[in-house]
């Protein structure tokens, strides 16, 4: 059977993860980044260049994005070199970027009746270790043609390929998996910083709590990134983080809710932000807390 053409838009961390994955299943793949210089990570590895967005869709059946938010895509899809602007050789839209639902389900209607093509909304988890070797999750929003036409590529990418409801259901499902590991990330700070104040073996900690009820994969994966302060090359950015967290908090309120643990690691990733982590790896805000530290003791 032959593969889908496929074009990818935004070479960013995980972009690039997932563009290399790709190439390494033998799919044809043109690539796009509004930063030229990040290509330079894929082209050497079979990506062919393109200059728009639009130039990307008339080479691809299947576009792919991974940008950094909703009016993002809306650049991507929509501007005058948008995806929509580049003709009807493109059936299938797979958004993998962290996105807004009721955007995400606007941004599909629009396109279908510019062009024709589906939506999937298809927000990733995993990091770009996982994005690199096909075992990230994804978490799918779409109708079921569209998610059918989906699922063979996105099964190439990723361990875990859910599908969550119709167009936005993935987006949404996203917000829950930011909430979740967002105010996991503070929590794990905290109890690093706990671990090594009592004075304990803190680099023992996910050894001996493995398999009881605190166990995790934040516990497990990154709580030792934590402790040993290994943040380079970052592996995602803290400023990306609190966007995720800021709407996951704005989300709450539109519900009716009033979620304090999230109002909290909102607050605790804008004044790491804050400090000027904005591009730091996320996990490095136990950094803040060392930071608040020495300030007690200088004080």
């Amino acid at each position: 059977m032959t593969k889908p053409r496929i074009g990818f838009i935004g070479i960013g961390i995980m972009g690039e993860a997932m563009t290399r994955r790709l190439l390494d299943k033998g799919y044809q793949v043109t690539v796009w980044n509004l930063e030229p210089e990040r290509l330079e990570t894929v082209v050497p590895h079979g990506a062919r260049p393109a200059a728009s967005p639009a130039e990307v869709a008339t080479a691809s059946d299947v576009v792919m994005l991974c940008v950094l938010h909703m009016a993002a895509v809306e650049r991507c899809v929509f501007a005058g070199d948008g995806v929509a602007a580049g003709g009807s050789s493109t059936k299938l839209v797979i958004d993998l970027s962290t996105a807004d639902p009721e955007g995400t389900r606007q941004a599909a209607g629009k396109l279908k009746a510019l062009t024709g093509a589906g939506w999937v909304d298809a927000p990733v988890s995993g990091g770009p270790q996982l994005a690199r070797t096909g075992g990230m999750t994804v978490m799918a929003g779409g109708s079921d043609d569209d998610f059918a036409a989906a699922q063979p590529l996105l099964a190439d990418m990723a361990g875990n390929v859910t599908l969550m409801g119709p167009v936005g259901a993935g987006q949404t499902t996203k917000i829950i998996n930011q909430a979740i590991v967002g105010t996991g990330y503070v929590v794990m700070a905290e109890a690093l910083m706990l671990a090594e104040a009592a004075g304990i073996d803190a680099a023992r900690l996910p050894q001996c709590l493995a398999g009881g009820h605190a166990d995790s994969s934040l516990l497990q994966r990154l709580y030792p990134q934590m402790q040993a302060r290994a943040f380079e090359p970052p592996a995602s950015y803290a400023r990306q983080l609190l966007k995720d967290l800021k709407a996951v908090k704005a989300f709450s309120r539109e519900l009716g809710l009033d979620l304090k643990v999230i109002e909290e690691a909102v607050h605790r990733y804008a004044d790491y932000v804050a400090l000027g982590h904005e591009m730091s790896d996320s996990a490095a805000v136990v950094k803040l807390y060392e930071h608040e530290a020495a300030a007690r003791g200088g004080g």
